[in-house]
């Protein structure tokens, strides 16, 4: 009988995930896990990246890996890219790591400035420059970068962070410039509103989470909706599609 051919599997694929002991990190890792991946997952939190690896481990029998790393320090940085380096090339990378600072700007200091620019923008650019210099990514692999729909409309009180991921859709557009020559493909997610534990912490920003479900047609997202996507871009099914961006709101940018 002949196999059905699945262009979204994932399997023989290797690959590492960012901020993937909570949040959407951890629903991307497991999906992909779930879709054939071997998983490299990494986090700050070694209780919570314990807890994914467990759960990994329980999908498939493959050789995941959890190694705790703050990517915001170069030398813990450096130590994650050897440790994957150990064990081959990957075949993508997900950027995921991330975090959200409120205060609007005639408020903001440079440490809140700071903090959000070392953590959206400068770490996982900086990982991507070190796993490229030592070409751990795979010819005909992919990168995928979370950013959010902040980098495309207006929001108070999110200046810094919109800022961020608006920064991560221009260079990644360059990004994918420099290494289609491998074939490597490099591109973004923007979602919006998806409901994981920061849902709460929005709340306090935008008021009535009721009243703003009511500008999204389809509703808020599910962390699962953007693992399927991510596993989408990571896979062959997206051969075809690199340097740019993906917008996952709902159909909040059109109602």
């Amino acid at each position: 009988m002949t196999p059905t051919f699945n262009p979204f599997s994932l399997a023989s694929h290797r690959i590492l995930v960012t901020g993937s002991s909570s949040g959407l990190g951890k629903t991307i890792a497991l999906t992909c896990a779930r879709m054939g991946a071997e998983i490299i997952c990494t986090g700050r939190d070694a209780q919570r990246l314990a807890q994914t690896l467990s759960e990994l481990k329980a999908i498939s029998p493959h050789a995941h890996q959890a190694i705790q790393a703050d990517l915001t320090k170069a030398s813990e940085r450096d130590e994650l890219v050897a440790l994957v380096g150990a064990g081959g090339t990957i075949n993508g990378v997900v950027h995921s790591a991330g975090i959200s600072r409120l205060s609007p700007v005639r408020m903001m200091t440079e440490q809140h400035l700071r903090e959000v620019q070392s953590i959206n923008v400068d770490a996982p650019m900086l990982l991507t420059q070190a796993l490229l210099r030592r070409n751990l990514v795979a010819a005909d692999g992919s990168m995928v970068f979370i950013a959010s729909i902040a980098a495309h409309i207006g929001v108070p009180g999110v200046a810094a962070y919109s800022g961020t991921k608006a920064a991560l859709l221009a260079m990644v557009r360059c990004l994918a410039m420099e290494v289609i020559k491998r074939r490597i493909r490099a591109n973004c997610l923007s979602p919006a509103l998806v409901e994981t534990p920061l849902l709460e912490a929005t709340a306090t920003m935008i008021g009535s989470l009721e009243q703003e479900r009511g500008n999204y047609p389809l509703g808020f997202g599910k962390p699962e909706d953007v693992a399927n996507a991510v596993v989408f871009l990571l896979s062959n099914a997206s051969r075809w599609i690199t340097g740019t961006t993906l917008v996952m709101d709902g159909g909040l940018t059109i109602s």
